[in-house]
């Protein structure tokens, strides 16, 4: 080999081992330098109720802690924050250290409070984990009203506007904008049905039967047992799909109204900031607690109606909820 092929051969060797061991090093810091997740939980973390002891919410709160222990291995202790419609616990749990040891039940008010004007907290202010729960609300009148569909009802409604009355909930509640969405979907003004406000849907389903109200909008787990009494009748329920447990109810679509309706739903949150790794392990244990017999059992037992998303789904529901009811809201110049 002459001399110039020998120093070029060399010079390439060199470089080539060169660029090798530089690589191989790189690839050394680069694995090195990538932070590692931290364990967790390695403590009890604290879930935050907005609403009262004994409620349909704290009661799934309570069962969800105690499957989420099993799950995660760590104790979860529920705390209700409650006051101002819901506002105190949902603030609680938005403005909460980021740090996966607070999180929040989180419900349709949510949707709700800054249309209203009642307070400064959206589903903005989360990191959203799961939802878990669904309860479309659902048009009951007394057994003895003279309608017998909901076309019938609502033919009457138009006809002789203001003369009926409905409840169900405060001004602004779920229920409240249930019957608003239902009238701006079938071209009738939400005037020409006043809304009575209530503390809830069991006095309004008391009001109804003594005939101090003609309508209430709930959900049908509400309404079940007066329903199974003889002493009132659904004419329609506001889901995409009919009631396993009420099949001869028709949805709203059914029905003739172009409009899936709407209803309450709770879901797992988190402050915003949350890491994603909090995110994920939590909507993970969640996700195999939904599928076990126990919280199927006790969803069932209670009337819950059983909603699945995880979190880009749940992220999804929640931004255009609060759109929807936004404009539900403004058309009825509650805002």
């Amino acid at each position: 080999m002459k001399n110039n092929e020998k120093k070029i051969f060399v010079f390439l060797t060199v470089t080539v081992v060169s660029l090798m061991l530089l690589s191989s090093f790189s690839g050394c810091v680069s694995q090195e330098a990538q932070p590692q997740q931290p364990e967790y939980p390695t403590k009890p973390i604290t879930l935050i109720c907005p609403w009262a002891a004994g409620g349909g919410t704290d009661r799934t709160s309570r069962m969800i802690a105690t499957l989420l222990e099993q799950e995660l291995g760590v104790p979860v202790n529920v705390i209700n924050k409650v006051g101002g419609g819901g506002t105190i616990g949902h603030s609680a749990a938005a403005t909460a250290s980021p740090d996966g040891y607070t999180i929040g039940v989180i419900t349709f008010e949510l949707s709700t409070f800054k249309h209203l004007g009642v307070a400064d907290v959206s589903y903005e202010d989360f990191e959203p984990i799961c939802q878990y729960n669904f309860d479309p609300a659902a048009v009951i009148v007394r057994a003895d009203a003279p309608w017998n569909s909901l076309q019938e009802l609502l033919d009457y409604i138009k006809a002789h506007p203001g003369e009926l009355k409905a409840s169900g909930t405060a001004r602004g509640g779920v229920w409240d904008l249930a019957r608003i969405g239902l009238l701006n979907a079938a071209g009738i003004p939400p005037d020409a049905l006043p809304w009575i406000p209530s503390t809830g849907a069991a006095p309004a389903l008391q009001e109804l039967i003594a005939g101090g109200i003609d309508v209430t909008t709930c959900s049908l787990p509400e309404a079940g047992p007066l329903i199974d009494a003889g002493k009132v009748k659904a004419l329609a329920v506001m889901a995409p799909e009919r009631n396993p447990a009420y099949p001869d109810v028709p949805t709203l679509r059914e029905a003739g109204i172009d409009w899936d309706g709407m209803g309450a739903w709770r879901g797992l949150a988190a402050p915003k900031g949350t890491p994603d790794y909090v995110i994920e392990t939590i909507a993970s244990a969640m996700e195999k607690i939904v599928q076990s017999d126990e919280w199927k059992d006790f969803m069932e037992k209670n009337g819950f109606g059983m909603e699945w998303k995880g979190p880009e789904e749940f992220a999804k529901f929640l931004e255009n909820d609060y759109q929807v009811v936004g404009e539900l809201i403004k058309s009825a110049g509650y805002a």
